[in-house]
């Protein structure tokens, strides 16, 4: 087998990145955008000596599980990876993905396994978009998303998983660029002005944010900015982000107003959240409250419980839970973030709430040597998942229960096996559908602590064994 050689083959597996497996006589082949049952046609890009990878050629017989794709422009982006498969495939795809990790990598097999909560409507869903802008080949100015592991510009100002109103303000700020003879960013050089347009919306308020991230102090003529954006519905924060780095980062240090509030409001359940443009809120605002209903379900908190919320962002789990708990304590890196959970908890008028800033595994153990203990442990960490100290401080804590949120399966997987040697064991296992069309799922786990007084030890004598058998 050498590179730009073609085959026919078909694809049997897919792998947990999403992408689908074939073999040419035993010799494992990865092709992007091919699903499992599709027979197609694929051209070799790489060989190394276990495995090749090819892109798909044509599809010469579809798998029955392919569907017409919502977004013309899916395969050249990248960031749906099944925008052309059926949508039920993909929850099974991602049921199954999650029970694998956690009984090859977890090693536990026997725990009650939820039916995947997916979307009635996975289009149009996200609250959250961020556009680079540059130029086509035809010196035109576009929007759009960057095709993967380049910066190179894939024109879009639609997209089938973003906010429906997208394209109105990427036109608004197009025309407004044309109109005033701006030219976008151009890395390479680190000229020109516009570099990404930021576009956050409140799913329940309606409320609607534009942040215009430039390389500059100041964006000329606002005031015609303002006028074009104003006029869509919903539009009542304009922002400038100013971002004169030489950096892949999108947002600089420094943000201020042009028009409104440097926020918009939204709702997940009956809690109020603030959210500027740094703020870190769910994408997903739908699936975020059932996410969040079940938390509260596997959390079992009474009036008198203490709980920790580890890796607590802007405090929506912790303000979500303090309602039913006598106190939340929530521990979060980010000092911007507990900034903007103070006032979440501020507008909520919600008091049994502590916010601490630092890593959770310096926090926690400083906490519990000043004799702090939670009766339940929450955790929604980062893709790499929880740090050694912190396991190992909640494992001498000993929490009634422990509710694991993941949005990777494999490292949570991976904790779940410590967890379960060190007095813990897996109770239930629930995935949530909060990023349809792309390989990405979030999980939420209730570990429950197997206490010694939790068991009834009968010491019996050899006459009593008789007795209770008689």
């Amino acid at each position: 087998m050498e590179k730009n050689e073609v085959f026919v083959a078909e694809i049997i597996d897919m792998t947990s990145e999403g992408t689908g497996l074939a073999k040419i006589d035993g010799f494992p082949l990865f092709v992007k955008d091919a699903y499992v049952g599709d027979v197609c046609e694929v051209g070799i890009t790489k060989v190394l000596s276990s495995y090749a990878y090819a892109r798909l050629v044509r599809i010469v017989t579809p798998s029955p599980y392919r569907c017409e794709s919502a977004c013309e422009i899916s395969r050249k982006c990248g960031g749906c990876q099944f925008m052309e498969l059926e949508y039920l495939r993909e929850l099974e795809y991602k049921t199954d993905k999650v029970r694998n990790n956690i009984e090859r990598i977890g090693k536990v097999y026997e725990f009650d396994f939820c039916e995947i909560i997916g979307m009635d409507d996975p289009s149009h869903y996200r609250n959250k978009s961020q556009y680079p802008v540059g130029l086509d080949n035809k010196g035109h100015i576009v929007t759009g998303f960057y095709a993967g592991r380049t910066h190179d510009i894939i024109p879009n100002k639609n997209c089938a998983i973003g906010s429906d109103v997208d394209a109105k303000i990427l036109e608004a700020v197009v025309d407004y660029m044309i109109a005033g003879k701006l030219h976008p960013y151009d890395e390479k050089k680190h000229t020109g002005l516009v570099r990404h347009v930021l576009i956050r919306e409140g799913k329940q308020t309606g409320q609607i944010m534009v942040c215009v991230v430039i390389n500059s102090d100041n964006l000329p003529n606002s005031k015609d900015l303002i006028e074009r954006l104003t006029k869509i519905k919903g539009v009542c924060s304009i922002c400038i982000n100013v971002n004169k780095k030489d950096t892949n980062v999108i947002l600089g240090d420094e943000t201020y107003s042009v028009y409104g509030e440097m926020f918009i409001e939204d709702y997940i359940g009956d809690v109020k959240f603030r959210i500027s443009p740094q703020s870190f809120f769910q994408v997903n605002p739908l699936q975020t409250l059932k996410l969040y209903q079940k938390v509260l379900e596997f959390a079992g908190i009474s009036p008198e419980d203490v709980v920790f919320d580890l890796y607590c962002g802007v405090g929506t789990i912790s303000l979500f839970l303090a309602k039913s708990a006598k106190t939340v304590y929530g521990v979060e890196i980010v000092p911007q973030a507990i900034q903007d959970a103070w006032k979440n908890a501020a507008i909520n008028n919600i008091n049994n709430v502590d916010f601490r800033v630092g890593k959770a595994e310096e926090i926690v153990p400083k906490m519990y040597e000043e004799g702090i203990n939670a009766d339940v442990v929450v955790v929604d960490p980062p893709r790499k998942g929880c740090d050694d100290v912190l396991l190992n401080t909640i494992v001498s804590m000993s929490p009634k229960r422990l509710v694991y949120v993941s949005c990777d399966s494999a490292t949570l997987a991976r904790d779940i096996n410590f967890l379960t040697q060190h007095g813990f064991y897996l109770q239930k296992v629930q995935p949530v559908d909060m990023f349809p069309r792309t390989v990405h799922v979030e999980t939420v786990c209730l570990l429950s602590n197997r206490k010694p007084d939790s068991y009834v030890h009968l010491n019996l004598k050899m006459e009593d064994y008789y007795r209770i058998k008689d």
